[in-house]
């Protein structure tokens, strides 16, 4: 195994994994499954211009279901995307 240098930065690290192998440096064999249950995706904040019949309609939906607008749409859209 390799030894694995020391970073100044986490750019440098980061730099430095993209253009070599990790298993010349880690014995994968050793590695551990690990749970994160409360880990959540990173989100984005966009802004999307709606008509306004369409953004209450999505908002009566919404409020049918007890949840918020902005989790419908995203639950509407996570449904009909692959990612």
């Amino acid at each position: 195994m390799s030894k694995i240098p020391e970073f100044k930065s986490e750019a440098e690290e980061r730099a430095f994994w993209e253009k070599h192998d990790s298993s010349r440096y880690l014995d994968w064999s050793q590695a551990e499954s690990v749970s994160m249950p409360n880990l959540k995706p990173s989100t984005k904040t966009i802004s999307l211009r709606l008509p306004e019949g369409l953004l209450e309609s999505i908002k009566i939906e919404a409020n049918k279901r007890d949840m918020p607008y902005q989790s419908l749409i995203k639950y509407w859209l996570a449904g009909h995307v692959n990612y």
